[in-house]
């Protein structure tokens, strides 16, 4: 027993770590930004002190982790698709949007009112980035 945890508790753990860090040290260590700004995989929002928009960046997901892009609490809403309290944040997101950016509703696109599976992911398509232009 003993042997197979120092095997495999420790030495594997090592050696698998050891070679992420040699072949992929940036992606082993979180995808760090340079300066100091988090990482390129958890979104932040972008507004101001009321909760607006801030028109120099793009708009990210909506986050369903907890206050904000609260990495401690990734999760995606369980919420599903036709539950009322899902539906009326969409709604509401979408109708934000819209005004926000001068469009009708229905040319918000679904990932600018849905949060993605982990709840922290910034990554939009083309079409809503498009839409904040």
């Amino acid at each position: 027993m003993l042997v197979l945890t120092l095997v495999l508790g420790v030495a594997y753990t090592l050696l698998v770590t050891g070679i992420g860090q040699l072949l992929l040290p940036w992606q082993a260590n979180g995808s760090p930004l340079p300066d100091d700004r988090g990482s390129s995989l958890i979104g932040q929002s972008f507004t101001d002190d009321d909760g607006e928009a801030l028109p120099e960046y793009f708009q990210s997901r909506p986050s369903a982790a907890g206050d904000g892009y609260d990495g401690a609490g990734s999760s995606g809403s369980n919420l599903g698709p036709e539950n009322t309290d899902l539906v009326a944040a969409i709604a509401e997101r979408k109708a934000a949007i819209a005004e926000r950016e001068g469009v009708d509703p229905s040319q918000v696109p679904a990932d600018a009112v849905t949060a993605s599976g982990s709840g922290l992911d910034p990554h939009i398509s083309v079409a809503y980035a498009l839409l904040q232009v």
